[in-house]
């Protein structure tokens, strides 16, 4: 999972992870954690619902005007000393983070914990080219040291459990061998490895949570301060920033200052938020550059019901209330992006392209937690039928689309949705174990891979009635 082309369709790998009794108890946990802690967080402010609101327009504004507020920061920037690249696609985006590390002859550098970098999949490119990439957040370092990928957007390592984390860093990190699975020492062994990285390296590597138009300001938020120190040791920062993520005024990031704290780690301010503009002699980096990252985010953008999606602020809100993320875990999901908005972002910035892809708008349930979750009110599960019917339309003529068919013109009529039923049960017989059909033959078998049916019940409501109707004459 370190770009965003699933290796497999979701169905098959949900199906491997639902069977980790140990994976679903730590999710489950964790989830639960996050969830009712922000649920306390999200009750302290009664304008809550007025401020998802005002989040949802201030992103569709500035969405709106996008090309505008782009040029707006790429000139705000350079008056500020900065230097700013566009990059069409990861590869492009890739190879200007590999030139700026080639001039400063740079073969190790840190990062800060960023979603962007792993969906353009840069750390195995920067290795390809000689250049070790470091992750400074803890769970991204865990991730990173077990050769494994993130399965989560706010909690990347939430699958691991502190046995095997003490295990890993026994092995893996320098000078140790001996760690209990305190937290805090092995927070504190987490912190002895990194400190040194941060004093020791010249050339660091961000993502970018929001970014002000009018006054070059890039922002970046995260809770454990390694990000701070990333920000500013080094003397060469580079900062990746996917389009949408351009807000017009300095006033708009106040809304998300509230927004996304509670909406993500369930607390009521950031514990560490940074803002910079370009370049300050003498304080901080020395040279700042920005990646305008659009790789696909433009087709997204021209598509009148999709487009909702961009405005989402990566809280991961929508994961910790999904039935279906707690039970797989994002790794099912095959994408940088898991969870319900992964379902709808990855197809979309694939162009609907990938045949993996395909499968994920159909990989998360429409119960509406999502959306209530949203701070930012994405009607995920709209975009997720919608996308069903993008899917179905490239498909063309299919057998459920038959099926469907034929059982719409058996229902159009009283007595031939009669006929039907008491012909599904006389044909339902050898299908039928315990009340149930667990598994229907050749292309209907699609239905029960992940469901059961009811069988069809002796009796009709219609049948019922009648046979009530002449009973009582």
């Amino acid at each position: 999972m370190s770009g965003l082309h699933p290796a497999k369709p979701f169905p098959e790998a949900a199906r491997d992870k639902v069977n980790q009794p140990q994976l679903r108890a730590n999710l489950r946990k964790v989830t639960h954690t996050i969830r009712e802690k922000r649920l306390r967080a999200v009750g302290e402010l009664p304008h809550w619902e007025e401020l998802r609101v005002l989040g949802e327009a201030t992103k569709d504004a500035s969405l709106a005007n996008l090309s505008d507020r782009l040029l707006q920061l790429e000139a705000s920037v350079k008056a500020r000393g900065g230097q700013v690249h566009w990059a069409r696609d990861a590869a492009e985006a890739r190879e200007i983070v590999v030139r700026i590390a080639q001039a400063h002859q740079v073969d190790e550098l840190i990062k800060v914990k960023s979603i962007t970098s792993d969906e353009i999949e840069l750390n195995a490119a920067l290795q390809e080219r000689g250049i070790h990439a470091i992750e400074t957040d803890l769970a991204e370092l865990i991730v990173q040291l077990s050769h494994d990928t993130p399965s989560h957007i706010l909690v990347p390592a939430i699958h691991r459990n502190r046995a095997e984390i003490q295990a890993l860093f026994n092995r893996e990190l320098p000078g140790e061998g001996s760690l209990s699975d305190s937290p805090a020492e092995l927070a504190g062994a987490a912190r002895r490895y990194l400190r040194h990285k941060f004093l020791t390296t010249k050339m660091a590597v961000s993502g970018v949570n929001f970014a002000v138009a009018e006054t070059g300001t890039v922002c970046v938020v995260e809770s454990e301060g390694n990000g701070r120190m990333c920000l500013t040791l080094p003397e060469v920062l580079v900062s990746i920033m996917g389009v949408e993520k351009v807000l017009e005024k300095w006033e708009d990031l106040a809304v998300f200052m509230e927004l996304l704290p509670r909406s993500s780690t369930a607390e009521r301010m950031n514990p560490y938020t940074s803002f910079w503009s370009g370049v300050t002699p003498g304080d901080g980096p020395q040279e700042f550059h920005l990646i305008l990252l659009d790789n696909g985010r433009t087709e997204v953008l021209a598509d009148a019901t999709g487009r909702q999606t961009l405005r989402c602020i990566r809280c991961s809100a929508c994961l910790n209330v999904c039935p279906v993320y707690e039970r797989t875990g994002g790794h099912a999901y095959g994408s940088v992006y898991p969870g319900p908005i992964g379902a709808i972002l990855t197809p979309q910035l694939l162009g609907m392209a990938d045949k993996n892809a395909n499968t994920l708008p159909g990989a998360s349930s429409l119960c509406g937690a999502c959306f209530d979750a949203c701070p930012v009110r994405i009607n995920i599960p709209q975009v997720l039928i919608y996308l069903r019917g993008e899917v179905t339309a490239e498909k063309g003529v299919t057998a459920e689309a038959l099926a469907m068919k034929t059982v719409g013109y058996a229902m159009s009529s009283g007595w031939r949705f009669e006929g039907a039923l008491k012909l599904a049960r006389v044909g339902q017989g050898p299908l039928v174990k315990g009340g149930e059909i667990t598994s229907l033959p050749g292309l209907l078998g699609g239905w029960t891979q992940s469901r059961d049916l009811k069988a069809v019940p002796p009796q009709s409501f219609r049948e019922w009635w009648k046979e009530r109707e002449q009973g009582s004459e």
